[in-house]
């Protein structure tokens, strides 16, 4: 009786041992190790997708977990919804009992444990071993990113912020950050351009402006240049490349013809690309995606509707900045809706640019073009991109809103501007 008490507490301590080892995996593209269990805490190392980190003493607080790195050289907090729990392989010495062995488990990590699985066999005479399996308790969690704007009461750019200054909410909801990139991105730039004899007056200013804004690209900074008419006529003129020059010269080709003009379907073409180009998940290779649209706005003759190109846009994460030449559109008011082709015109740029989070001009001159494509340069240097896993991790496809704050300075008014929402995954 006294060989058995001895048998079942060594097994007893074995098993917390045993447990105290477990592992897990970096589901999200990067996240950090705190120092304590607050977003606000002290950041000791960012962990990327795919690092293992240690379970250390079941201690749990508030959805976060105790770790430590692989090497075992840094201990600290990570968010528990980023990481998946592995079952090690290990030995387990089977002690010869007249009834199957309780299963002994700390209260705090019960969760990391298949609830279904059987308890091992009983054998009698030498005690073997039994491997367990490496089976992955996978946590279905995804992360988002979103490029941010953050402006001044004068809608000039604020730069420096620190990673606390952010708060991220879905549908009203408070949502975990995982990260907060503020170093300079690269950018992939569609310059999107509307060749129909609408634009024929200003188009040499509109291949001007153009140039000034891939003047400012940077040696990793990517764009392309597509022309579009009618649905039938939306051209790549110039595949992405770094190439100023190869730029330059497809925007000074550039040439105006007739056709039903097709916004909407050049539009949904240019974000599919932009979207799809060298689209990698790892953090280290994230890029900021935009598309600059130059029209008149006056959707003619697209075979796409406005709901299909919104949808899109919504999972595309491509932002769009508008520059809008509607004033020579008729502001007449339509006998039925009430609104003229100029108001449907400046409401659909504005929208496009809203729900991406960019920005919408509407120049009363061609010498604001200039400036315009100075501001929108800057704009694109100053943005940080913002991670979050969300809290609602249901794959059902409806459509979560979008909110980032950020704090005011002592003496300053801060906006955060960013996508309105996205659609979330569906199984």
């Amino acid at each position: 009786m006294k060989k058995i008490s001895i048998a079942a507490a060594f097994t007893l301590l074995f098993a917390f041992s045993v447990f105290a080892q477990r592992q897990a995996e970096v589901t999200v593209t990067s996240t950090y190790l705190r120092k304590a269990p607050d977003f606000n805490a002290e950041k000791l190392r960012t962990l990327q997708k795919g690092e293992r980190v240690t379970f250390e003493q079941g201690r749990e607080a508030g959805g976060w977990t105790y770790v430590s790195t692989s090497d075992g050289s840094v201990k600290g907090w990570i968010l528990a919804n980023t990481i998946q729990a592995v079952k090690s392989a290990v030995k387990m010495p089977q002690t010869p009992t007249q009834n199957p062995p309780a299963r002994v488990l700390p209260p705090t990590q019960t969760t990391t444990v298949n609830p279904n699985a059987s308890p091992s066999p009983i054998t009698s005479g030498t005690p073997e071993t039994v491997e367990a399996d490496n089976e992955v308790l996978k946590i279905d969690t995804e992360e988002v990113s979103l490029n941010v704007r953050v402006i001044n009461a004068n809608s000039r750019p604020v730069g420096n912020l620190k990673d606390s200054s952010f708060r991220v909410y879905e549908d009203d909801i408070l949502q975990p950050i995982t990260s907060v990139t503020t170093t300079e991105v690269p950018i992939f730039n569609a310059l999107v351009i509307d060749n129909s004899r609408s634009l024929r007056t200003q188009l040499q200013k509109v291949v001007e402006a153009g140039k000034i804004i891939i003047g400012t690209n940077k040696p990793r900074d990517e764009a392309t240049v597509v022309r579009f008419v009618s649905a039938d006529k939306i051209e790549v003129v110039q595949e992405f490349t770094t190439n100023k020059s190869m730029i330059n010269n497809a925007l000074d080709n550039l040439f105006v013809e007739g056709g039903q003009t097709a916004i909407i379907d050049a539009v949904y073409k240019a974000a599919q690309m932009v979207q799809k180009y060298q689209n990698s998940q790892k953090k280290e290779d994230v890029k900021l995606r935009t598309l600059i649209l130059v029209s008149d706005g006056d959707d003619r003759g697209s075979l796409y509707d406005e709901r299909l190109l919104f949808e899109l846009l919504r999972n595309s994460f491509v932002q769009i900045y508008a520059i809008g030449f509607t004033g020579d559109l008729p502001d007449v008011p339509d006998p039925e809706t009430g609104i003229s082709r100029r108001q449907k015109a400046r409401a659909f740029l504005t929208r496009l640019a809203q729900e991406t989070g960019g920005k919408v001009y509407f120049p009363d001159s061609m010498e604001q073009l200039g400036k315009i494509a100075l501001e929108i340069s800057a704009e694109l240097r100053t943005q940080y991109v913002v991670s979050y896993t969300p809290t609602n991790d249901k794959r059902d496809g409806t459509f979560r809103r979008i909110k980032v704050e950020v704090a005011d300075a002592s003496n300053e008014k801060r906006t955060a501007v960013t996508r309105t929402g996205r659609n979330a995954p569906v199984k």
